[in-house]
């Protein structure tokens, strides 16, 4: 049952409050469910996203030389983040297939998708230096998008899945 103030449920009233001062509501659990954390170098939260099991998050950005998209795609594989695929615009600069390291396929739209890749992340959490705006290094999946260049440009982060007991 969850308690109510002048109709309101406890948990809407402290959404309420915590939004009038401002204070970041994306580090609120609101439900007991599986998040990729975005957490700086000394374990503060700066974003989440919802992460079930079986759902993919993407990690874009824009090549360094080249200017062209670049993709990481993961997966949370019953609570062990999971580098599936990767979208490259071309090989230049750096960008290509490595022989065993998942399959290559044209993707639709130009450029090239890695599948298979399958890698899991050690400790469930990849180091990132976040790129500048230009950069636009972004988490997407599905409706949610975090752009990580807008919050914490220049910084080193970790993109760290918090799986939440059952």
């Amino acid at each position: 049952m969850i308690r109510t103030i002048k109709g309101r449920s406890l948990r809407t009233a402290l959404l309420t409050c915590l939004s009038l001062f401002g204070l970041p509501l994306f580090s609120l659990p609101l439900s007991a469910q599986d998040a990729l954390v975005v957490e700086t170098s000394g374990g503060l939260a700066i974003g989440q996203l919802a992460f079930e099991p079986g759902q993919e998050i993407c990690l874009t950005w824009a090549h360094s030389v080249t200017g062209g998209p670049v993709a990481d795609c993961f997966e949370n594989r019953s609570g062990t983040l999971v580098l599936a695929r990767s979208y490259l615009h071309d090989f230049a600069a750096g960008l290509g297939e490595v022989a065993g390291r998942g399959t290559l396929r044209s993707a639709e739209t130009g450029g090239y998708w890695i599948d298979g890749i399958n890698e899991p992340i050690p400790g469930n959490a990849l180091r990132l230096r976040v790129g500048a705006p230009f950069v636009g290094h972004v988490l997407t999946s599905g409706t949610q998008r975090l752009n990580l260049s807008a919050r914490a440009a220049g910084a080193s982060v970790y993109l760290r899945l918090r799986p939440m007991p059952s």
